[in-house]
């Protein structure tokens, strides 16, 4: 679909002058390279046959550590504010030898400078899942000691940028790790296991909290964290029971952490059969309390719950394995669908801003990652992507909503940037605003990308 200039004028104008607008990458998905970094816990799982459905492995990805200049100039093309990018772990530190990875650190730095250069802010996200593998060796997100690994990262992170980086997220969605990565074997590192969900959840957080300090230490311009949560919805009273726990383990558990109320008697006794929570200590959940500057919601779709029956559902990334404790329900979703499958709903990311603005008051929220994968048709040097752009007035029309009764969000960042490797799914499903040719690296602007540049310079 295709939105007339006054239409897209009208959207922009909806939002403050001082709203943060961006697109947002991850450092496995895009940048390449591996030979030139450590190992992570998606190199492990990427080399286990069937893990990822198309054979994808880190390399080539987009290139972008040898591409990044050409990443900065389609930023450019967009007009964002910002750039939301992460940093991969084992690319800054050589646990082999002990020590910082100098070139891994350089490439950082060219990039956040490249953006400066362009008038655009970084954002960087410490955290997007690619742990190292020796620390994963070590019990990964299960070790007590994980937090504390963490933090010196954090600290090394904080010495080489904080005072060009503007604004700083610890994690990137924890649910995904805990409970794709531990509790099933969707996603790295891929252990199946129920109670190993729960306590990475927690050591998570801590990691979070630790890191925080470390950035208050060094006087970080904004720090905050990053959780993909949704609207848990049902038509059916039956299934009002699931709906309650599943919204608990999306929503609830992450967002009472930082609140202060910390692991609430309901997570208690409707995890009961998978942990006793024994690993919890109050200075912890203190640490993990103290307030952040924003909150980033990551919102794609919602969950929709209904009986079980002999047609069960199927929804990539929900399910009743991965919320342990659900019991006898199924995930659906309805009409219009993205190609993973998930319902487009843009009321509910209203919902949710309201609902997360109330969970966790005085906080800030920006939208750190929203798009989809859509069919992109080739013609010639034009994509067209009309589901896609038509996906991005809808929720940025939501977002408008939020801002309208008074709610304080303060920014919205695209995913993605371009075509990437959409983790376990590999090449095939394409979220990006800018068509990557895998083979020659080629870069084409979609038409989502032209409404986007649009937009911005319509404001």
């Amino acid at each position: 679909m295709s939105y007339e200039p006054t239409e897209i004028k009208q959207l922009a104008q909806r939002f403050p002058s001082n709203f943060t607008f961006g697109s947002a990458t991850a450092s496995w998905q895009i940048e390449g390279s591996s030979s030139t970094r450590g190992s992570s816990v998606w190199d492990d799982f990427a080399a286990v046959p069937g893990n990822i459905k198309d054979g994808t492995v880190a390399d080539p990805a987009c290139d972008s550590v040898n591409r990044y200049q050409e990443d900065i100039q389609l930023l450019k093309f967009l007009g964002v504010d910002s750039y939301r990018f992460s940093v991969s772990w084992p690319r800054v530190y050589d646990f082999a030898n002990k020590k910082p990875n100098q070139s891994g650190l350089d490439y950082y730095s060219r990039l956040i400078d490249g953006l400066l250069d362009a008038g655009i802010k970084p954002t960087l996200t410490m955290y997007h899942w690619d742990l190292p593998s020796e620390l994963q060796q070590k019990g990964g997100w299960q070790w007590a000691g994980i937090s504390d690994e963490f933090e010196k990262y954090a600290e090394l992170l904080a010495e080489h940028y904080v005072d060009r980086v503007d604004t700083w997220a610890t994690l990137n969605e924890p649910w995904v790790v805990s409970f794709l990565g531990h509790a099933t074997s969707i996603h790295a590192p891929g252990l199946a296991d129920p109670r190993a969900g729960f306590r990475s959840a927690y050591e998570q957080m801590i990691a979070h909290g630790k890191a925080l300090r470390v950035l208050r230490s060094h006087n970080a311009n904004r720090a905050g964290t990053v959780l993909n949560l949704t609207e848990i919805i049902s038509e059916f009273d039956e299934c009002q029971d699931a709906v309650k726990h599943v919204d608990n383990l999306q929503n609830g558990i992450w967002l009472d952490m930082l609140s202060g109320r910390g692991i609430s008697d309901f997570t208690k006794e409707s995890t009961s059969q998978f942990t006793d929570w024994s690993f919890v200590n109050d200075q912890d959940l203190k640490l993990v309390s103290e307030p952040i500057d924003f909150l980033g919601i990551n919102y794609y779709t919602p969950g929709r719950i209904e009986p079980a029956d002999d047609q069960q559902g199927e929804v990539l990334g929900q399910g009743t394995e991965v919320y342990p404790g659900t019991g006898n329900v199924k995930f659906v979703s309805r009409e219009p669908k993205s190609l993973m499958g998930w319902e487009v709903r843009p009321e509910s990311l209203t919902n949710t801003i309201r609902a997360t603005a109330k969970a966790l008051p005085n906080t800030p929220i920006m939208i750190t990652e929203n798009g989809g994968a859509f069919p992109d048709q080739i013609d010639g040097d034009q994509v067209h992507d009309p589901e896609r752009t038509s996906y991005y007035f809808q929720h940025l029309s939501a977002c408008a909503d939020a801002i309208d009764e008074g709610i304080d969000l303060q920014g919205y960042y695209c995913w993605s940037l371009m075509d990437n490797i959409e983790w376990a799914e590999g090449l095939e499903k394409r979220f990006g605003l800018f068509f990557v040719d895998h083979q020659t690296q080629k870069r084409t602007a979609k038409d989502s990308a032209k409404f986007i540049s649009e937009l911005l310079a319509s404001r």
